[in-house]
């Protein structure tokens, strides 16, 4: 019963026009702040889903690290043993050391990464190869595949073959204070290609032959600095975690995907909360025009409520009129900008008309990703909002003293 008054008094004509005029002004307002959040909460994710996906071409699915200093025994039969459990599709033994690479007058310090010929089984690195080809060759004739930020740092022509670059790498051990340089490695690596993801990446990494890179280290056969490998599912991680720290036990550092990534998918949750609290002022400001068309309502509707009450109301009914009313004003105004959000955005999705500015990243159009669960927390946010924005006018108006005239 109560919904039907409410109803009838949302289309009844008003004595005030002001009254409607407030009205329609805070279903406009939720109507903006709902279309708004949930745009902006869509291309947010759209900008999470591309991240993440650029970070899986480094970030394996699994990697495990010593807990104590930096080199991990990974002899032949544990890496056998790993490769054997449920849902595992790939494994790959690396290390990775910090170098100084040289060609003619120019220099930079990188991050060698040693891997296996197996490596693009694991990650994704060789889909974003824009020169040449991944290549790591063997430990007679190391490769090198480098980011596209090295390659310019030292001048790497486009003549690939032809060009040793010197690599300098610290050799396992104690350094000799009375003969430094002999603390260091010096080798040769012919560039292979080269790979573009971001500039994180790119200005750093150089991909080489993992028996390379153990040689020039001083390493023995079954030392590395990690293990890291690929899934079938990824649903499956941490099954697949829980398995391999289990097998291998407490002496190393079983990592997912969020752990090896840890501070980077928190200040991605913590940017999306406080997007979320930003935007959701815009529907607070909607919540006092609601207070105020709801108050002005409950002064007309005097008569209608002493009436009500003549005929046994009570203030329960009265109240849920007038809290009816105002969800009913906050669920316009949300299925309206929901259905203003879903046609932006799938015409951002098959269009892309709001362009990126630059050329800096790999897509010329803003992402957008729609989710159910945005969906849904925005409709609860407004409802949520709009209860609490009639709750006051309702109780003033089941709170009216109830008059006998004659």
């Amino acid at each position: 019963m109560h919904l039907r008054f409410a109803w009838r008094y949302f289309r009844a004509r008003k004595s005030t026009q002001a009254i409607n005029v407030i009205a329609w002004v805070s279903v406009a307002a939720i109507v903006v702040g709902t279309a708004s959040l949930i745009i902006i909460l869509s291309a947010f994710n759209g900008f999470e889903g591309l991240v993440r996906s650029l970070y899986a071409s480094f970030y394996t699915d699994i990697r495990v690290e010593s807990v104590r200093g930096r080199i991990l025994q990974a002899d032949t039969a544990m890496i056998r043993k790993i490769r054997s459990l449920q849902g595992v599709r790939a494994v790959s033994v690396v290390i990775e050391e910090k170098a100084v690479l040289q060609l003619g007058d120019y220099q930079t310090i990188v991050q060698m990464k040693g891997v296996e010929s197996g490596y693009p089984d694991v990650a994704g690195v060789s889909d974003r190869i824009v020169r040449g080809r991944f290549e790591t060759g063997n430990a007679d004739r190391p490769r090198a595949v480098l980011g596209i930020g090295v390659e310019n740092a030292i001048g790497v022509l486009s003549d690939r073959s032809l060009m040793p670059v010197t690599v300098y790498l610290p050799r396992k051990g104690a350094v000799d204070l009375t003969d430094p340089l002999n603390a260091l490695s010096q080798g040769e690596i012919f560039p292979a290609g080269s790979f573009a993801v971001q500039p994180e990446f790119d200005n750093k990494v150089v991909f080489t032959d993992l028996d390379y890179l153990r040689s020039q280290l001083g390493y023995a056969a079954h030392e590395c600095t990690a293990i890291e490998m690929s899934l079938t599912e990824a649903e499956q991680a941490e099954e697949v975690r829980q398995a391999v720290q289990a097998l291998l036990g407490p002496k190393v550092s079983v990592l997912d995907k969020y752990e090896q990534n840890r501070t980077l998918y928190t200040t991605i949750r913590m940017e999306k909360w406080a997007i979320y609290a930003i935007f959701s002022l815009i529907l607070l400001v909607a919540a006092f025009n609601m207070i105020g068309a709801l108050s002005m309502l409950v002064l007309e509707k005097q008569r209608d409520i002493q009436v009500l009450k003549a005929m046994g109301a009570d203030e329960l009914l009265i109240q849920r009129i007038f809290l009816s009313e105002g969800l009913l004003l906050a669920g316009i105004g949300l299925t309206l900008g929901m259905m203003v959000a879903v046609i932006l955005l799938a015409l951002q999705q098959t269009y892309g008309f709001v362009p990126l500015q630059g050329q800096t990243f790999l897509i010329d159009h803003y992402p957008v990703r729609m989710l159910p669960g945005d969906f849904i927390l925005v409709a609860a946010t407004v409802l949520g909002i709009g209860l609490l924005a009639s709750w006051f006018p309702a109780r003033k108006a089941a709170a009216q003293a109830f008059t006998l005239r004659n």
